[in-house]
């Protein structure tokens, strides 16, 4: 379970994260939209204490992190950020056992059980074949699975990810968000796809300028007035005959796009996202 209770935070005199309240049931799944600059990636820190609140509470069950040990967080919360790289020369599977590394001492030998969790987490991202490649070869979404793996690799009871479809083609979104959603932990999602989080997750929060305006199932909260209002866009939501959850179609809305350019003329045009269609 992950609860923030009121959390705040901000940084050079802006307030980024503004009295946020999320709650997350043991092993479901939290889909965090919003715009570019609503706070998604900063609350994802706060929560794995990379980043420590002005005020308000964070628990992980029943504890509040501040009474944990950073090397227990880092044994229970892994999280999967936008970007990371390196320069060493290294392969994917020195990445991958990276996720074993909170759960073993300076001097604690390999084990089967570290095997087993490196094996697993390649196997599930599809990048057991590419084990030995060099790290520097590897496309923008093969490094991104291969940071998931690490994070699969590190048995986390909660997991975190900003925007962990980046770089994906449709295929491997899909594959890994169904992974995410069928993963025994406790996760929270920064996606920008409003069609994936309708898919599978249990419940989203929409953060606009650092604060909830919403929260709850993806039927109750993605609706097309308030996709309009945070989003600014135009939305129509129908029911998916493939797959059974809500399919959001989008187009430009006229006045606000209108807006953001200063004038002049404009072309509508229809968008769906490559999911779920």
């Amino acid at each position: 379970m992950i609860t923030t209770t009121d959390i705040s935070w901000g940084t050079a005199g802006k307030m980024i994260v503004d009295g946020v309240t999320i709650h997350v049931a043991p092993g479901k799944t939290l889909g965090l939209l919003g715009p570019n600059g609503s706070g998604k990636s900063s609350l994802l820190r706060l929560i794995c204490r990379l980043r420590r609140v002005a005020s308000g509470i964070i628990t992980l069950g029943d504890v509040d992190i501040t009474q944990m040990s950073r090397l227990n967080i880092a044994r229970r919360v892994a999280l999967v950020e936008q970007q990371a790289t390196t320069e060493a020369q290294v392969t994917v599977l020195d990445v991958v056992r990276l996720g074993r590394t909170p759960h073993r001492g300076p001097l604690s030998p390999w084990t089967r059980l570290d095997d087993d969790a490196v094996e697993s987490a390649l196997t599930y991202v599809g990048m057991a074949a590419k084990r030995d490649q060099p790290w520097q070869t590897l496309s923008g979404g093969e490094r991104q699975r291969a940071h998931i793996a690490r994070a699969l690799a590190q048995t986390p009871s909660e997991l975190l990810l900003d925007e962990p479809t980046n770089h994906l083609d449709v295929q491997h979104q899909l594959e890994i968000l169904s992974l995410v959603s069928r993963l025994p932990a406790t996760s929270i999602v920064a996606l920008h796809d409003l069609n994936l989080a309708a898919m599978f997750c249990d419940v989203v929060a929409i953060l606009q300028r650092g604060r909830v305006v919403a929260a709850g199932t993806p039927e109750e909260v993605l609706t097309e007035p308030l996709i309009r209002q945070v989003f600014g866009v135009r939305a129509h939501i129908e029911r998916s005959p493939h797959h059974g959850r809500q399919l959001i179609h989008f187009s430009l809305d006229p006045v606000g796009a209108l807006n953001d350019r200063g004038g002049g003329f404009l072309v509508e045009q229809s968008a769906q996202a490559q999911s779920g269609i």
